[in-house]
């Protein structure tokens, strides 16, 4: 029995019937999830904290922890991939991750950081976030089968992806942690900033995915070189790094549609027959 438990580990298999290559995007996933949690409990003891440093550090901490569950969520699917790992419960155990770490996560660190000074409707605000990460879930899962997407099949997404939503969500925590300026605190502004992130998040507006995005070969070299230089930033001035990141992708927004757009009236023109419009 222990040579046979042996050959199967050897094929990359566990006892029962679970292969390791399977097992290793879901683990990651869960990785993923935890570190969302653990965005909260940082969050709980800067709250309750009465050391200012410690405290300051703390928030550093919650919000660092949603960024690496962001990290983790965006290759567990592209492992998958890789492996061949796909399965209905990858795909489960992925939205349920996603709905703790950049729904309810980071409502409650924006709560306890900044909207419990104004409890009853800062409570509102944050439960826009969580309530509309889950919507934008259902509805992803709702349509995970369906063929027709016309966003999709355009290489656009509909609204703005969950991890994306709770970086743009901390925004005012970015400027804040970087400037010490107390106005970024503020719940009258952290309050309809979350709200404005949640008709985001579950809005169908056409939002630039991966593959709508192709540089022209002649700038290739360019977007490596940003690419570097973003990365060095990140390692030298993460905060404000981080919000320059938020407001580029914001302005992205209305290319995106744009962009969009003009797909659809070519595929309209190419329905009818008509000569394509120029691109």
């Amino acid at each position: 029995m222990e040579e046979g438990k042996a050959a199967g580990l050897r094929r990359g298999r566990l006892p029962g019937g679970l292969t390791l290559r399977a097992m290793t995007p879901n683990a990651i996933t869960t990785a993923a999830l935890c570190s969302g949690l653990t965005g909260i409990r940082f969050a709980v003891t800067a709250a309750s904290g009465t050391d200012p440093v410690q405290v300051a550090e703390d928030w550093r901490k919650a919000v660092a922890a949603v960024i690496i569950a962001g990290l983790l969520d965006g290759i567990d699917g592209r492992i998958a991939r890789l492996l061949k790992a796909q399965s209905r419960f990858g795909a489960e155990l992925d939205s349920l991750a996603d709905n703790v770490s950049f729904g309810v996560a980071p409502a409650l660190i924006l709560f306890l950081w900044s909207l419990q000074e104004a409890p009853r409707v800062g409570w509102f605000a944050a439960l826009a976030v969580a309530i509309a990460c889950a919507l934008r879930l259902a509805r992803f899962n709702a349509r995970i089968d369906i063929e027709d997407q016309p966003h999709k099949s355009a290489g656009f997404l509909t609204g703005v992806p969950a991890p994306v939503g709770a970086g743009l969500a901390f925004l005012p925590l970015y400027l804040w942690i970087a400037t010490d300026d107390p106005l970024f605190r503020s719940p009258l502004l952290v309050g309809p900033w979350l709200v404005l992130i949640a008709f985001l998040m579950i809005s169908n507006l056409a939002t630039l995915g991966w593959s709508a995005m192709r540089p022209r070969r002649s700038v290739r070299l360019e977007l490596i070189a940003l690419v570097g230089l973003v990365i060095a930033a990140l390692l030298t001035e993460p905060w404000l790094t981080l919000s320059a990141i938020c407001i580029v992708y914001l302005l992205l927004i209305p290319v995106g549609v744009f962009r969009y757009a003009k797909v659809k009236r070519q595929r309209a023109a190419s329905v009818r027959g008509e000569p394509l419009p120029p691109a």
